[in-house]
């Protein structure tokens, strides 16, 4: 007995000395990916559980979350570089799948005009097409970004549907949310738990060309930053990123 009691305690002390994870809302049953931050050490991070990353003329690290809550991924480009969390193999039922983040971008681009940018991307490898269901341009006429879902690389062509209506703010958290649904084609969007209607397309109602607007089948998934015009201004760029999570069903709003 003395030593069942003994083994109970150490276990208990082993659980004790694991740090709690700061943690979004439940997620669903059926959720396969979480990622917090919150158990990777600081520093420059080149891989997480179930990640890797992608960057150029960019950086990744894990820092002390500006919210004041466990750790945070940081994300820092020079230019029209990109740094990315990449999550591969996915494999989600029907080709669908919700995915909820909370993002904040220091600065969006003020120059050249029509500079375009991309916080996810969605792709497969049995086709060329990625969707960008969070991303936006800025708008010259406007002299605004504004947010919109876009493609590249398929019939469609290169697009985003940017609206005026959903301005992208810079120097704030906002909880982000979108549905990538393959039985309409259609990407949905959520900012702070709100369905954004006007950033919805499909498979008819879409930018670009007239072809019909088709997912790939999704085997990977890009979060983070990309700047595609060169000489931008300003000239770097920072995005902070938590409480990352998709599922076969809505997850809900961020902690």
């Amino acid at each position: 007995m003395r030593k069942a009691g003994a083994a109970l305690l150490a276990a208990a002390a082993v659980l004790i000395a694991i740090p709690p994870t700061a943690s979004a809302s439940p997620v669903p049953h059926g959720t396969f990916v979480r990622e917090s931050f919150d158990r990777l050490p600081l520093g420059p991070v080149t891989a997480g559980r179930g990640w890797t990353t992608d960057s150029a003329n960019g950086s990744l690290s894990v820092e002390p979350s500006a919210t004041g809550h466990g750790r945070e991924l940081r994300l820092r480009t020079e230019g029209n570089g990109r740094a990315f969390m990449v999550l591969s193999d996915l494999a989600p039922a029907g080709n669908s799948f919700w995915a909820r983040l909370r993002v904040r971008v220091d600065r969006f681009p003020t120059a050249p005009d029509w500079a375009h940018w991309t916080l996810a991307e969605a792709s497969g490898s049995d086709t060329p097409t990625l969707v960008r269901p969070l991303g936006g341009q800025y708008v010259p006429t406007e002299r605004a970004n504004f947010r919109g879902v876009g493609s590249d690389g398929g019939p469609t062509g290169d697009w985003t549907a940017w609206k005026t209506s959903a301005p992208a703010t810079d120097g704030a958290w906002k909880c982000v949310e979108f549905h990538l649904d393959a039985t309409d084609n259609r990407v949905t969007v959520y900012q702070d738990g709100v369905e954004e209607p006007e950033l919805t397309v499909s498979t008819k109602e879409h930018g670009g060309t007239a072809d019909d607007f088709v997912f790939p089948r999704f085997d990977k998934l890009k979060l983070g930053w990309q700047l595609y015009q060169a000489d931008p201004t300003p000239s770097s760029y920072e995005m902070h990123m938590d409480d990352v999570a998709l599922s076969g069903k809505r997850i809900g709003g961020c902690a």
